[in-house]
């Protein structure tokens, strides 16, 4: 999950759905939760085609009618096209979330999260100010990267959490319908996104909107770096009110 709050564990989380992906759907082929990912993924292959969209080159099979080996292998390959073409269907992340509820309850990996942002967001917290997650991510994984984390389990720090769900992130109608579910007009809201496609989105909402630079994101433009607030850390924002 990439994000301003929780940094390298796009390099933990995602390799590791690449490197236990077909251990973990022979382990749990035949229970009920992969079966519905499975259907979700054919869904959403279902879903490509029907729209000529780009999607893997076979279909995914469940059925009785295959092997399960390969039933299994075509699931693998489909998966790892779509990280591949980093795609952020619901279906892929709906297996991705599974996959690594069962690897935090084992202790095989923890969440990441910057050093910056705990104390930053206890800080807001005393000032009266809700905290809410917004990410690609589904609410699942969400929860699990912050109730697992390596700052232990920090999920009272937040309010609520949205995913894509609600809308993609670079769509400015997920922001207005973000700010209704949180009952607040959108010029009360303060996004912070390291992505600046995110960021045009959120602006075209009337949402506030600061961009953090941490180390290894997108190289912005000079329009970018003067249009944008640029904070390198939570610790560097300042904000008032309640939201």
């Amino acid at each position: 999950m990439k994000s301003p709050l929780a940094g390298t564990n796009k390099d933990i989380l995602f390799p590791y759905i690449k490197d236990h992906l077909e251990e973990y759907l022979s382990a749990h082929w035949e229970e009920d939760e992969c079966k519905q990912d499975v259907h979700l993924l054919k869904k959403q292959v279902e879903e490509d085609l029907r729209l000529h969209r780009a999607c893997a080159q076979h279909s995914l099979d469940q059925s009785g009618h295959t092997d399960e080996e390969k039933a299994i292998r075509e699931v693998v390959d489909n998966v790892l096209w779509q990280m591949a073409s980093d795609r952020k269907s619901t279906a892929l992340k709906q297996l991705q979330g599974h996959m690594w509820r069962a690897a935090y309850a084992a202790g095989r990996i923890k969440g990441e999260v910057y050093q910056d942002v705990v104390p930053s967001i206890r800080r807001w917290r005393r000032q009266g100010l809700k905290v809410y997650i917004y990410s690609s991510g589904s609410v699942e994984a969400q929860k699990l990267l912050f109730g697992y984390s390596v700052e232990g389990d920090v999920l009272d720090l937040f309010d609520g959490h949205f995913d894509t769900n609600i809308g993609t992130k670079v769509e400015s109608k997920s922001y207005v319908r973000i700010a209704e579910r949180m009952g607040c007009p959108p010029e009360e809201i303060m996004f912070l996104t390291d992505v600046t496609r995110e960021a045009k989105a959120a602006e075209d909402a009337g949402v506030n909107v600061a961009v953090v630079v941490r180390p290894g994101n997108m190289e912005l433009t000079e329009e970018e770096r003067s249009h944008y607030n640029l904070i390198t850390t939570f610790s560097q924002l300042e904000v008032n009110g309640s939201a």
